[in-house]
């Protein structure tokens, strides 16, 4: 019994590891690394916008962002431009332009602007890929 009891305590510190933001970060950046740069763009420029909002916008919790809801957004080699892009935020879909850069291999985000726009009327979220 004492042997049983001493490999579970051994287990525990591993499974907090795994279980904790950075742990979690450093499995997601392996995972990024793994899909195409122009997907890795997107995805890093996406998060940044709901955090960045999240922060500078009083009252906002951002949920998700289309890059491309009202209009398709440009890529460059490390870049977007997302001119027809929308944030959710609490059940609500509002207008978003946003240009970003990244670092070469698109993992860190090195610039970020952004326009937050008018909220979208619900009749214009099917035709717009905007899920409720």
């Amino acid at each position: 019994m004492p042997g049983i009891f001493r490999a579970a305590v051994a287990l525990v510190p591993a499974v907090f590891l795994l279980a904790s933001p950075a742990g979690a970060g450093a499995h997601r950046d392996d995972m990024m690394l793994h899909v195409d740069m122009a997907t890795r763009v997107e995805q890093r420029c996406n998060a940044r916008a709901m955090g960045q909002l999240g922060r500078e916008q009083k009252g906002m919790r951002p949920e998700e962002v289309v890059a491309y809801a009202f209009a398709d957004p440009k890529l460059g080699k490390e870049s977007i431009s997302a001119p027809g892009a929308a944030i959710r935020s609490r059940g609500h879909w509002y207008h978003l332009a946003y240009q970003c850069r990244t670092s070469t291999d698109g993992m860190e985000v090195e610039d970020f602007r952004y326009q937050l726009g008018a909220e979208v009327p619900r009749d214009q979220w099917e035709a717009h890929s905007l899920v409720e």
